[in-house]
């Protein structure tokens, strides 16, 4: 039987956990903000480079304590510029975070969850199942471990994972981006996207300044539901409804995730509909292009002009409304593709089947002939 212990990380604590890990092992608090200060904004990733805290109470923090950075396990990096980063997650799980810059822009997009529970028919993690909700160290460590770590410019959870599943580690997480004793961000730097969670939806609002994204979609209840499970426990309206309660007509912003698909969602009258759920001018629609996953033949990415012509409409009415520019194409960039990949590598390996794709919702087989 080994004797080896299991040393708990230490990054994705917050000051408060790092002061009660310190004072427990009788070291002064402020122990606890030097901890922070190395491994937050330092990087580092061995108490023995932490030359301004005792030998002594170096070698006793290695006794409990490991730092708990470590890189990523494969990167694959696109023709524009995009790198997505793989991450083991424990039992055979991998985690995905995808780094995009665009002029003076890095953004990092992470992983709150592996998998997802939330099962959208047309995302390719929810296909993967859920194998568990990843730790504040797990999440940090997607940012703190990229090679370009310390020139991003922003943060968006919008990786594998509904972040408002996990809001207790993510809360954490964004303590450590935007506190004075961890990277020390403006609120504004992170994003949080959602489908919907109301309830923790109203804690993030009312405990952290971060910007949010909501995944709708779809503007018509009956559509939505049989794509997005979660419509029925927490209708998209009156998500709406609680978001218009707070302030985002100044620097924090709460925009709309849209994915358009060729004769199901691209037409005026669904517009028409997202123009009606929103609950004012402030917010802002971001169209997104469909990137096909496989068993979801049936939906297919609109065309330019109908995504220009659904775009233009709403900017006609008064409604910011932006088409998103794809990145990563070349390399499975969107969210879960890669991490799938490599399940089913692992599966094969394992003499174990992956699982098949649902067949297409009414509304999507039947959408070739809407126009």
């Amino acid at each position: 039987m080994s004797n080896d212990k299991v040393l708990q990380p230490m990054a994705g604590m917050t000051l408060e956990e790092m002061q009660d890990a310190v004072t427990a092992l009788g070291m002064p608090r402020f122990v606890a903000k030097q901890l922070a200060q190395w491994i937050y904004q330092k990087r580092v990733n061995d108490f023995e480079q932490m030359l301004n805290i005792s030998k002594s109470n170096r070698e006793l923090l290695a006794t409990r304590y490991c730092v708990g950075l470590y890189p990523p396990s494969q990167a694959a990096a696109s023709e524009d510029g995009t790198v997505k980063y793989l991450f083991d997650a424990g039992n055979k799980q991998s985690v995905e975070a995808v780094y995009i810059p665009e002029d003076d822009r890095a953004t990092l997009c992470i992983s709150s969850q592996k998998g997802c529970r939330m099962n959208c028919y047309f995302c390719m993690t929810g296909k993967q199942g859920f194998h568990g909700n990843l730790t504040s160290n797990q999440i940090i460590n997607q940012v703190l471990s990229i090679p370009e770590s310390e020139t991003l410019t922003n943060v968006v959870f919008m990786g594998m994972g509904e972040p408002l599943d996990n809001l207790d580690e993510v809360l954490r997480v964004i303590a450590i981006l935007t506190e004075p004793w961890g990277l020390a961000w403006s609120p504004k730097r992170v994003t949080v996207s959602t489908v919907g969670k109301r309830p923790e939806l109203k804690i993030l609002c009312e405990q952290t300044s971060v910007h949010i994204a909501v995944s709708v979609h779809n503007a018509v209840k009956e559509e939505r539901s049989s794509m997005m499970p979660i419509e029925r426990l927490y209708p998209i309206d009156t998500v709406m409804e609680l978001l218009g309660n707070y302030d985002f007509a100044h620097q924090r912003r709460l925009s709309v995730e849209y994915i358009c698909w060729q004769w199901f969602n691209d037409d005026i009258q669904h517009a028409e509909k997202l123009r009606e759920l929103l609950p004012n001018e402030h917010v802002r629609v971001n169209l997104i292009r469909f990137h096909p996953i496989p068993g979801i033949e049936k939906l297919r990415t609109s065309s330019d002009e109908r995504m220009t012509y659904f775009r233009d409409y709403l900017n006609s009415k008064g409604v910011t409304c932006t088409i998103r520019r794809s990145r990563g194409e070349d390399i499975a960039a969107a969210c879960g593709q890669l991490a799938g990949q490599v399940r089913k590598t692992q599966a094969a390996q394992d003499g174990k089947p992956g699982k098949d794709g649902k067949l297409a919702p009414k509304q999507a087989r039947n959408s070739k002939n809407k126009k």
